[in-house]
């Protein structure tokens, strides 16, 4: 008798839905005792000093890059006073939480995927389901919290880096007027832009840490399936942040007014 057979994308399909249930299972298990708050330190420190070093460095050009060319844009249109604030709000709203998640994903979700799938081939994941400890409480949970526990944190770091390096950009190289940059800030920015800032850091963290721990949970065998498992993590990891960031940012435009409108 001849296996059933399966439409295109149906493998896809699958692993979407495995992941979407590890994405469950994770929410469920982070409020079930015991907490693991050492295993939890432990991988805040480590993401941390994973990241945090490159996100500050690729923050500085993010946001002299964004200042050098909205100053150039505004002065062709005669618009120099709007500079200060579609530089700070372009930072705060989409290069900030990009980078760090981009960072988080590339750096930190990386070292997540391969210390799973180095446990998964050296079977302690099957042994410790043996001995009835759930390795997703035990390992996951406290990779996913972390990842967005200092995505967050870095999310406010590049900001602010991001804001300093456009203004001193914009005021030196520009000869932009210092009150001027402040003013148009203050007169269209409002907290909601920061927050939004702050929810796409945290909705970020979270889906870079799912995808690593899935893909370091589900290697394709050997020291190459890890390899292999690592590099797709990235890949998917970025895709889905795009597409993400597309969905918050309309969101957010359809649901928060503009100051002043």
């Amino acid at each position: 008798m001849s296996a059933p057979a399966t439409f295109p994308g149906a493998g896809a399909l699958r692993e979407t839905g495995r992941m979407f249930s590890l994405a469950i299972d994770v929410v469920r298990l982070t409020f079930r005792r015991p907490f693991q708050l050492r295993e939890f330190i432990q991988q805040c420190w480590f993401v941390v000093s994973v990241t945090v070093l490159p996100t500050a460095l690729v923050s500085i050009p993010f946001g002299a890059v964004i200042a050098l060319q909205i100053g150039s844009l505004t002065r062709q249109i005669g618009a120099q006073s709007f500079t200060g604030a579609a530089s700070v709000l372009a930072i705060i709203q989409q290069a900030s939480p990009i980078v760090t998640a981009l960072l988080i994903a590339g750096a930190g979700g990386s070292a997540i995927c391969a210390d799973l799938g180095s446990r998964k081939i050296r079977e302690e994941i099957d042994a410790m389901e043996v001995l009835g400890v759930s390795p997703i409480q035990r390992l996951v949970v406290p990779r996913v919290l972390a990842a967005m526990l200092v995505s967050v944190l870095l999310n406010g770091m590049v900001s602010v880096v991001g804001v300093m390096g456009g203004y001193f950009f914009n005021v030196i190289l520009q000869d932009g007027t210092p009150g001027a940059y402040l003013a148009s800030f203050s007169a269209l920015a409002q907290l909601p832009d920061l927050w939004i800032s702050e929810i796409k850091a945290l909705i970020f963290g979270f889906l870079a840490g799912i995808v690593a721990a899935y893909r370091g949970l589900n290697p394709a065998g050997g020291p190459k399936g890890v390899g292999d498992a690592v590099n797709q993590a990235v890949v998917i990891t970025f895709l889905l942040l795009f597409f993400v960031n597309f969905v918050l940012t309309t969101i957010y435009l359809q649901v928060v007014p503009a100051k002043g409108s």
